[in-house]
């Protein structure tokens, strides 16, 4: 497994949307991650998406880059009455410790506590990157899966401080 020596955040870029089109077109990834929309993305759907995103006061959104390559992107955005993180990186990324670095500095630019996850619980790479980050398992909830087509359960987590 290669690691990556540098991984930063900067503001999402018009050029970054067509890597973030492309990742998410991943069924593979699509199965993991689960909860994803519940209509196909196509590049209509998908930048009227990001404008809504990229606009929004509520979202911190930023690109990931890993030695100074666009590998994904995470961000912060409130549901309902507390702040949720969320992070997808293309597939060739997984496992090399890009995600937990990105949500660390994630972390560092949103000060507000308590923020929370969700993973379904067979993606142990999700859950362990939360974990790493201080997240700690709150509850369980099932939910219909867009990604996977059916129920799925999954894991709340939470960060206070």
């Amino acid at each position: 497994m290669n690691t990556f020596h540098h991984v930063t955040l900067r503001e999402v870029e018009p050029a970054d949307l067509d890597t973030f089109f492309a990742h998410q077109l991943d069924p593979d990834a699509n199965r993991m991650a689960a909860f994803v929309g519940k209509e196909p993305r196509t590049r209509a759907a998908f930048d009227a998406h990001w404008a809504k995103i990229l606009t929004s006061p509520d979202i911190t959104q930023r690109t990931i880059l890993a030695d100074g390559r666009v590998t994904g992107h995470v961000a912060c955005f409130p549901d309902e009455d507390h702040l949720e993180v969320t992070y997808w990186l293309g597939r060739e990324f997984w496992g090399r410790g890009v995600a937990t670095q990105a949500l660390h500095e994630l972390l560092r630019l949103v000060a507000e506590r308590p923020i929370f996850g969700r993973t379904a619980k067979d993606n142990l790479g999700s859950l362990r990157v939360l974990q790493k980050c201080g997240f700690q398992i709150i509850g369980e909830d099932k939910g219909f899966a867009h990604g996977r087509g059916e129920d799925t359960e999954e894991y709340i987590l939470r960060l206070d401080a």
